[in-house]
């Protein structure tokens, strides 16, 4: 018997109890469909997470300096003369200093702002940020300590009602020109990243009253340096502190591999604990094929008295449980993708597998060939004088 034939044996035998196929292959359907509903899912949270990173700049270098006392210090310009002097690394920086507490008036309009930093020109194009309406800080701002800021649209709408552009702002009791207004990122929501305001730095300092520089974010020239680049303002600090307790750099770029290792370890562990459901089910396949060989004695015997050889009555067991775990990987995948489709209905990100797919309908089909092996090897060595006489 060749395996054409011993597939269509295995399609008949199907078609002859379809209830009885079904609950056999349903342990693999839903071990398919679970491995690829999980994988998509992590796969689409991945996605966010990393997306949400790359919003905030995958090129971005952060660093925090801390310094150690004395005479040990980095300045605003050594740190500018370290991105002139490697060009082929970094773009640019900007220095950070945070005003905590910072509150804006308008009038009789109060407002506590959540976040209120002094930065350089740089700062908008670092962060991926877009002016909308005017213009961002310049040098000029900075150099010459201009009282202009840049504003998110949360702020423009609660003190200006949107028309906020060239009004001006008390921001901790200073009056302030509103120069530019960013583009709309996030509802315009208290709290969220359009309730800032953005200063010079220059001037920034006297707004929170520390004169003490601790925190830069730097631009890579791009995400395949990104790690060059930290570890060229690592060893510039080192040079500087002699110790590594004195600061801290981060990038971007490196979180985001630490997210991807750890999603996919994630991804690994619910796959496997789903496809627990495929060992079940290879054993659903197993108990069915040996109640099958039960049911088919006689005619087992019947074959064999014509000729039939122990290979072909195992390879026709063989296939039939190939067949029926095939089928169940089949309708798992259809499944899981509809049920990854489903999930986008609840506002959650689906990324679709093909490698998951793959590899779960391979493991279904290696499950019928496992498990249908014992039954098939039974059926071939039974004799077939007492398989005639079994009634």
């Amino acid at each position: 018997m060749n395996i054409k034939q011993a597939f269509s044996l295995a399609i008949k035998s199907l078609a002859g109890s379809k209830m009885r196929s079904f609950l056999t292959m349903l342990g693999i359907i839903i071990g398919v469909a679970a491995v690829i509903i999980i994988v998509s899912i992590v796969n689409g949270m991945t996605k966010d997470i990393i997306d949400e990173f790359e919003s905030m700049g995958a090129t971005t270098i952060t660093v925090s300096v801390r310094g150690r006392g004395g005479n040990r210090s980095v300045s605003i310009d050594d740190m500018q003369n370290l991105v002139d002097d490697n060009p082929e690394y970094l773009k640019s920086m900007t220095p950070n200093i945070t005003v905590p507490g910072a509150t804006a008036k308008n009038g009789s309009d109060n407002l506590d702002v959540s976040s209120c930093v002094g930065v350089n020109e740089y700062y908008t194009d670092i962060k991926g940020l877009v002016v909308e309406q005017g213009r961002g800080i310049e040098y000029v701002d900075c150099e010459a300590r201009l009282r202009n800021c840049v504003i998110g649209t949360y702020i423009a709408n609660e003190l200006y009602q949107g028309q906020a552009l060239g009004q001006q702002i008390r921001i901790n009791g200073q009056i302030y020109t509103i120069v530019g207004i960013l583009e709309e990122q996030a509802d315009s929501t208290e709290a969220s990243s359009d309730d800032i305001i953005i200063v010079p730095y220059t001037l920034a300092s006297r707004l929170s009253n520390s004169f003490t520089m601790g925190s830069y974010t730097f631009n890579a020239v791009s995400k395949e340096v990104a790690d060059e680049a930290q570890e060229l303002i690592d060893d510039y600090l080192l040079g500087v502190f002699s110790n590594t307790n004195a600061y801290n750099v981060s990038n971007m770029s490196s979180m985001i591999d630490s997210i991807n290792e750890m999603t996919a370890t994630m991804s690994l562990v619910l796959a496997g604990v789903a496809g627990v459901s495929l060992l079940v089910g290879g054993i659903g396949i197993m108990n069915i094929m040996l109640v099958s060989v039960t049911e088919r004695t006689r005619e087992i015997g019947i074959r064999k008295s014509l000729g039939a050889t122990p290979w072909d009555i195992m390879s026709q067991f063989v296939v039939e449980a190939i067949t029926t775990s095939c089928i169940g990987g089949v309708l798992g995948i259809l499944l899981g993708i509809g049920g990854s489709y489903a999930a986008t209905l609840f506002d959650m990100t689906a990324v679709i597998s093909v490698p998951a797919i793959l590899l779960s309908f391979s493991i279904s089909a290696m499950i019928g060939i496992a498990f249908g092996y014992f039954p098939a090897k039974k059926a071939s060595k039974l004799n077939p004088i007492d398989a005639l006489r079994y009634d």
